[in-house]
């Protein structure tokens, strides 16, 4: 491929204008009390919100897929696809470790929950996902396995990888495996920092809880930059979405399990 893949750009960027629209019933949840004491209506604020998004995917897809390219990363379903190929069975091959990996994520972020960091989890952080309807926390799935992917893989990865491999190369003058390791690590540190502010906007900030936003996200990050490395970025985004399903929509049914003795109502390892 030459040149600036402009139909890939679209679609990606297509998706990620739903994913900018679904998250807003589950941001405006979390907003909670602050919306009633904004100077603007509740739509425009919204749109605003949307605006904003769609300016920093427009330049996370544009930038991430000129990076992608000469590093050998990318969104070869979608390029497939574009190509005028059958992707079905492509799809139907990443399904299995796509949503293992997301599965495991999740087995290790509720036991990491549970066994670490629920003692120092505030009410008000426990109960969020709770207090929420079930179809914002869907809706919000997307948000996570769409733009977040983008964001993060494609846009971060993809740029450490081609920034590292133009002088930390192999014998064959191709990226060394360490790039794309130190790009996944930076990349999944970052996904975890990047959870701080919605956490403040809940409660006041401890080391503890920002300890337990970069271990809990840093576990989801790797496995999912792990598989845009080897898989694509449409196997990180099936792996995140199933996930963030399993957290934030199945999670709360049984999340008594996770914080056990420690709460005395039913609440989500939120993240």
């Amino acid at each position: 491929m030459t040149g600036f893949p402009l139909a890939e750009f679209l679609v990606l960027y297509g998706f990620s204008l739903f994913g900018a629209i679904a998250i807003l019933p589950y941001s405006f949840h979390l907003a909670g009390d602050r919306l009633s004491q904004a100077k603007l209506p509740g739509p425009v604020l919204a749109l605003i919100s949307f605006l904003q998004t769609a300016f920093l995917m427009a330049v996370a897809v544009g930038v991430g897929l000129v990076a992608a390219q000469p590093v050998g990363l990318g969104a070869p379903i979608v390029q497939a696809a574009l190509a005028g190929e059958s992707v079905l069975v492509s799809i139907v091959k990443l399904l299995p470790v796509s949503f293992g990996l997301g599965l495991l994520a999740f087995v290790i972020m509720a036991l990491l929950e549970r066994y670490v960091f629920a003692p120092y989890v505030p009410e008000a952080l426990r109960t969020s996902d709770v207090k929420a309807k079930a179809w914002m926390r869907l809706l919000a799935s997307f948000y996570g396995g769409i733009d977040e992917e983008i964001l993060m893989r494609l846009f971060i990865v993809s740029g450490l990888a081609w920034i590292l491999g133009r002088f930390w190369q192999d014998a064959g003058g191709r990226p060394a495996g360490g790039v794309y390791w130190t790009a996944i690590f930076v990349a999944a540190l970052l996904f975890g920092l990047g959870h701080l502010p919605a956490t403040q906007a809940l409660t006041p900030l401890s080391p503890m809880l920002v300890l337990r936003a970069v271990a809990l996200n840093g576990v989801a990050g790797i496995a999912f930059g792990w598989l845009y490395w080897r898989y694509g970025l449409e196997a990180a985004m099936l792996s995140h979405f199933s996930a963030d399903l399993l957290l934030h929509v199945v999670g709360p049914l049984f999340t008594s399990r996770v914080y056990g003795s420690t709460i005395n109502t039913q609440t989500s390892p939120h993240s």
